[in-house]
């Protein structure tokens, strides 16, 4: 059998699996077809008729949904007492060229790992899970974790799903920690001549007493909010009387801030920032993300700068760096070379140059040894997106 089939509950999803003889491509909303390697698979298991919150305990910051929930649900129902998600994911439909597909779902920013800027600030969202349901490579219903914060049992288990892709198994439920939200957000934005200029910026922001939950340095993109660029941009984050106090200061330790945004106006900046609207690739390009320490930011921009004409747009304090250009394997050995000590994610780029070249990079010995007993564990068969993360994984 092949085409797309999207089981109404768990249970079918558990069958569609135990009956599969051949391998499966796992998705959501479908949001991220485009990233890593695209999978060979005459059969698609999507979770998006898994929908609905199904605990949301706020007094004790605890929300569960089914993996197919999408986001924008679960940040209406936060925001109705205050709340949000602690890792700020992203919705990376504009970026990654899937705008006419449904807002992605909980399961699949989960199994992807996808944290937004506040990530500075707090966890990565596979931090924020305490516990998962999910389907194994034979059909069985599997847990891992709990609903309290306080569970430790499972957490391994749910950080070794979050981030895999799929590949260990599909995701269908998830408990996530939430905080409360900000009572008052505001931005500081800096005009900078340059890279370095900027992550120098951001880490003077970062290494104050400030609390700043944003750090991010644009180069273009972000026009419509009055900002030109290059300028580094800084959030603040609290109740209303400690952000205007905070404010205040940073802006008198920071020479040559230009204009501060308040409410809607900042929020709508760090939304272009959270989904890399900004870096506005062209049809065609290919979208690198590049994972680095700060201080390494400014190498690494300047040696792709140099090799090819790069887009780029940098967040938590330098140390991610958004990249578009060329869809070619000569791109891609730069961005591989610029990653150095540090790791890369090929984000969009045609099927033909995904399959062709490593998407993340290679892990060592060791540590694929371990990665392949997991896998062999959860998913003797290898029938779950086989080949989406590396080939043969």
């Amino acid at each position: 059998m092949s085409g797309t089939i999207a089981p109404a509950d768990e249970a079918g999803i558990a069958r569609a699996v135990a009956e599969a003889t051949a391998p499966v491509a796992i998705e959501g909303s479908g949001t991220t077809l485009g990233m890593l390697r695209p999978v060979q698979a005459a059969r698609t298991i999507s979770t998006r008729n898994l929908t609905g919150i199904t605990l949301h305990r706020p007094q004790e910051l605890v929300i569960a949904a089914r993996a197919g929930t999408p986001l924008p649900e679960i940040e209406a129902a936060l925001a109705e007492h205050d709340q949000v998600l602690i890792a700020e994911p992203p919705d990376l439909r504009g970026l990654l060229g899937t705008a006419d597909r449904p807002p992605p779902t909980i399961g699949g920013l989960v199994a992807a790992n996808l944290s937004g800027p506040r990530r500075i600030a707090g966890t990565a969202l596979r931090d924020n899970v305490l516990g998962l349901r999910f389907v194994n490579g034979t059909g069985e219903v599997l847990r891992a974790g709990g609903r309290v914060h306080k569970n430790v049992t499972g957490l391994d288990l749910c950080k070794l799903l979050a981030g895999s892709h799929g590949t260990l198994g599909i995701i269908t439920e998830v408990t996530l920690k939430v905080a409360p939200a900000a009572e008052r957000t505001a931005t500081l934005v800096v005009p900078v001549d340059g890279t370095a200029a900027g992550v120098s910026v951001l880490s003077a922001g970062l290494t104050s007493p400030y609390g700043v939950t944003g750090a991010a340095l644009v180069t273009e993109g972000l026009e419509a909010a009055g900002i030109a660029g290059p300028a580094a941009l800084l959030r603040l984050e609290d109740v209303a009387s400690s952000v205007a106090y905070r404010t205040g200061r940073l802006r008198a330790a920071l020479p040559g801030v230009s204009r501060i945004l308040e409410g809607e106006e900042s929020r709508a900046a760090w939304r272009a920032i959270r989904d890399a609207t900004a870096l506005a690739p062209a049809e065609g390009e290919a979208v690198w993300r590049l994972s680095l320490r700060p201080s390494a930011a400014h190498a690494a921009a300047a040696a792709l700068r140099a090799a090819f004409p790069a887009r780029l747009l940098l967040d938590w304090g330098g140390g991610l760096v958004w990249v578009s250009g060329p869809a070619t394997e000569a791109a891609h050995r730069v961005v591989m070379a610029a990653a150095s000590g540090g790791t890369f994610t090929l984000f969009r780029a045609p099927d033909a140059l995904r399959a062709a070249l490593p998407v993340i990079p290679e892990e060592p010995a060791a540590l694929a040894r371990l990665s392949a007993r997991v896998k062999a564990s959860l998913d003797p068969a290898g029938r779950l997106n086989p080949g989406r993360m590396r080939a043969g994984l």
